[in-house]
C-alpha cells in the first residue's frame, strides 16, 4: 500500500539523518514517532517523490 511504503520511507529518513548528524536531529519511533531538531528538507523530498515515482 502507498501509504505504508511512504511512512516506511519518510521515517527511514529521519533515521537516516538522525545518524548522520545526531547533534542536530534526535528520532524517536517508539508507537508514535517524536522528532526534535533540524531536517534537511530537500533529503526528505527527494525520498518521498522517490517513493511515489517507483510505484508497484
Amino acid at each position: 500500500m502507498l501509504e505504508e511504503e511512504l511512512r516506511e520511507a519518510i521515517i527511514g529518513e529521519f533515521k537516516r539523518q538522525a545518524a548522520n548528524r545526531p547533534d542536530a536531529l534526535r528520532v524517536q519511533d517508539g508507537g508514535e514517532l517524536a522528532v526534535s531538531g533540524k531536517i534537511d528538507l530537500d533529503a526528505l523530498v527527494m525520498v518521498i517523490a522517490g517513493s511515489v515515482a517507483v510505484g508497484p
